[in-house]
C-alpha cells in the first residue's frame, strides 16, 4: 500500500512538472468567468418579462439549462485533466526506463496500474467536484435558483471522469501519447453523439435512435453518467417546464439509477483488468 501510494503522489508531482494543473487551472478561470457573466446577462433579460401567461417557467428554464451547459464544460475540463494526466503513464514511462524498477520489486505490474488509475482518478474526480460547486454557486447566486440535488450530480461527474481516466491508462499500455490523447477524445466524443441520438430519439418519438442512445449510455458509461447528473438536478420539476429542462443540452437527462452504477463499477473494473492483462504481455526490456 505505501508502494501505491507513492506512485499516487508521483502522478501529482509529475503533472504539476509538466505544468498540467497550471494549464487546467487557467481554463477553469476563463470558464467559470465566461459562465458567471453569461448567467448574470441572462438573469437580466429574465427579469426585464413579465411572468404572465407563461406555461413555462422561464426562470428555471433558464437556470436549469444554463447550469446543464455548466457541467458539460465541467465534463470536458475534468476529462481534459483524466487525459494529460494518464495519455503516456505506461508506455510513455516504459520507454524512458521509468517502470523497469518499478515493476520488480517492491510494486509488480497490476499494483503499479491500479495505483496510476487511482491517482489520476482522484485528481480528476476531486477537480470536477469542485469546479461543478463553483458554476453552481454561481447559479444560484445570480438565479436564486438551486436544483433539486447537489451531491448526486456531483458524484456522478466524478464517475464519469473516473471512467474516462481509466479508459486513458487502458490505452497508454499500448499506444503513444499522441495516439492514446486522440483515442481518448474520441471515444469522449462518440459518448457525447449517442447521447445526442437518444436526445433526438426523444424528441421525434423514435425508437430506434432512443435505443441507439441507450446502448451508448451503458458502452460507455460515463455519458450514462453525465446524463444521470442532468436528471438529478431537476428531479423535483413538474409539468410542461419539467418536459424542457429534461431535454437538456448535448445529451437528454435520464435518470440510471442503481443499475447505472453498478454496471459503471463493473465497466471499471473491466477496464482496470484489460490494462493489467495487457501490461503483463509488454515487454520493458
Amino acid at each position: 500500500m505505501r508502494g501505491a501510494g507513492t506512485i499516487v503522489a508521483y502522478a501529482v508531482r509529475e503533472g504539476v512538472r509538466r505544468r498540467v494543473f497550471v494549464v487546467v487551472l487557467v481554463l477553469t478561470a476563463v470558464f467559470l468567468g465566461l459562465y458567471g457573466w453569461g448567467v448574470s446577462a441572462v438573469t437580466d433579460e429574465i427579469r426585464t418579462e413579465t411572468a404572465a401567461g407563461r406555461l413555462v417557467e422561464i426562470d428555471v428554464v433558464a437556470a436549469a439549462t444554463l447550469l446543464g451547459l455548466s457541467m458539460f464544460g465541467t465534463l470536458f475540463l475534468g476529462a481534459v485533466l483524466a487525459a494529460f494526466l494518464t495519455i503516456g503513464v505506461v508506455r510513455g514511462d516504459a520507454e524512458r526506463g521509468l517502470l523497469q524498477p518499478l515493476v520488480v520489486r517492491p510494486l509488480g505490474r497490476p499494483t503499479l496500474v491500479l495505483a496510476r488509475m487511482a491517482g489520476a482518478g482522484v485528481i480528476a474526480a476531486g477537480y470536477t467536484v469542485v469546479v461543478f460547486l463553483a458554476a453552481l454557486l454561481i447559479t444560484g447566486g445570480f438565479t436564486g435558483w438551486w436544483p433539486s440535488s447537489v451531491a448526486e450530480p456531483a458524484l456522478s461527474l466524478a464517475g464519469a471522469v473516473v471512467l474516462i481516466a481509466a479508459i486513458s491508462v487502458l490505452g497508454s499500455v499500448a499506444m503513444t501519447a499522441t495516439a492514446n490523447g486522440i483515442a481518448v477524445f474520441m471515444v469522449f466524443g462518440a459518448g457525447l453523439v449517442a447521447g445526442l441520438i437518444g436526445q433526438i430519439g426523444e424528441g421525434i418519438d423514435s425508437p430506434t435512435l432512443s435505443r441507439i442512445g441507450d446502448i451508448g449510455a451503458y458502452a460507455l458509461p460515463f455519458e450514462g453518467l453525465y446524463q444521470s447528473a442532468l436528471s438529478s438536478i431537476t428531479s423535483d420539476t413538474t409539468g410542461l417546464t419539467e418536459v424542457v429542462v429534461q431535454l437538456g443540452p448535448f445529451g437528454g437527462a435520464q435518470e440510471g439509477g442503481v443499475a447505472l452504477w453498478a454496471w459503471a463499477i463493473a465497466y471499471l473494473a473491466l477496464v482496470a483488468a484489460g490494462a493489467i492483462a495487457a501490461f503483463r504481455r509488454v515487454d520493458l526490456s
